[in-house]
């Protein structure tokens, strides 16, 4: 009988997480806070064929990945099954399918064991990727979350509760440089094509900033971005004028990236919080990086950047936000359900 209630909580267990949630099957093992190993499997050629992730293709991939990967983790971590003191895996948000092959596996796998389960939000896990880097790293701090489904500035106050300071109201970062990317003929994956290809431009096309004026709250933007960059190309089409790309998407990154930046800091001075921490797929823009190093530096603001890899979807982080959840005693029942959307909060 699985009993979360029996379960005994040590100070540095082993961990196991699990990533399920679009085309990356993803395990990863870590002791305490520190990273044994993290190994990912990904559709990404297969899905780049269609032009973007199809879910069907997805579920496929991680349901012939998901045993290989954990394998792969456990071995690289030095460690057996049977040394594992908790699985966590991501339950949402994401696709569906995609979500229920890791969900199912983690279930099993912790029952066999006799662990815990964990059920760990994908976007909480964004933000615990940061303890991954500075194993010393603890609240208060500002996060700026920036993926393809969630943009926003958030006050970490304790390892488990958060203030969003600052949202999107339409798209998000993340999908933006995604449609952007196929307005200007970029294969999938777009967002990291529209950072390859603005390296080659310039910032000369204008276009609006991706704030939202006269707000009472920190707003973001999105959708008048995108379609200012896709009037702009059809204009210029029309009238035979030739688009230059390059410059088009080097101003695009300008103006999708530099609010966030500057809100960010701003939120932590006005705060008077030391540490600046990001996460998600769009904090692997190098230019977003670069800038927000900048940024932080002027203002005498910690900075703490996980690598690109643990900026993009990964087990890692689902197991760094598993460890915060467990030494809290948050585990959950073997009939757990996976859920396409959780709220942000």
């Amino acid at each position: 009988m699985y009993d979360k209630s029996t379960f005994k909580i040590k100070s540095e267990p082993v961990i196991l997480g699990l990533e399920s949630s679009c085309d990356e099957t993803a395990a990863a093992v870590i002791k305490g806070r520190k990273l044994l190993s993290s190994k990912i499997i990904s559709s990404a050629t297969e899905q780049a064929k269609f032009g973007g992730v199809v879910p069907e293709i997805a579920s496929r991939a991680h349901t012939e990945a998901v045993d290989d990967v954990v394998k792969q983790a456990v071995d690289a971590a030095g460690i057996a099954l049977k040394d594992i003191d908790a699985v966590a895996v991501t339950y949402g948000a994401g696709l569906l399918g995609a979500l229920l092959v890791g969900l199912s596996f983690a279930k099993s796998l912790a029952f066999t064991l006799g662990v815990p389960l964990i059920a760990v939000n994908h976007i909480r896990g964004h933000l615990a990727a940061a303890y991954l880097v500075d194993e010393t790293l603890k609240p208060p701090f500002i996060s700026l979350l920036a993926s393809g489904g969630h943009t926003a500035v958030l006050h970490v106050k304790n390892y488990t509760q958060f203030d969003v300071l600052g949202s999107t109201c339409d798209d998000a970062a993340g999908e933006a440089f995604d449609k952007v990317a196929r307005v200007l003929g970029l294969e999938y994956p777009g967002g990291v094509n529209v950072e390859r290809l603005a390296q080659c431009g310039e910032n000369d096309v204008p276009l609006p900033k991706c704030t939202v004026k006269n707000s009472q709250t920190l707003q973001f933007s999105y959708s008048g971005l995108k379609t200012a960059v896709i009037n702009y190309c059809h204009t210029a089409r029309q009238k035979g004028a030739e688009v230059v790309k390059e410059n088009v998407a080097c101003s695009f990154q300008h103006a999708a990236v530099d609010s966030l930046v500057k809100k960010t800091v701003e939120c932590a001075v006005e705060r008077g919080v030391k540490i600046v921490t990001a996460g998600g797929g769009v904090i692997a823009n190098g230019y977003l990086r670069q800038t927000l190093q900048e940024e932080c530096a002027k203002h005498g603001l910690k900075l703490i950047l996980p690598e690109k890899k643990f900026c993009t979807d990964n087990a890692a982080m689902i197991a760094s936000e598993g460890l915060i959840q467990y030494l809290n005693g948050n585990f959950a029942d073997l009939n757990l359900n996976a859920k396409a959307q959780i709220p942000l909060a």
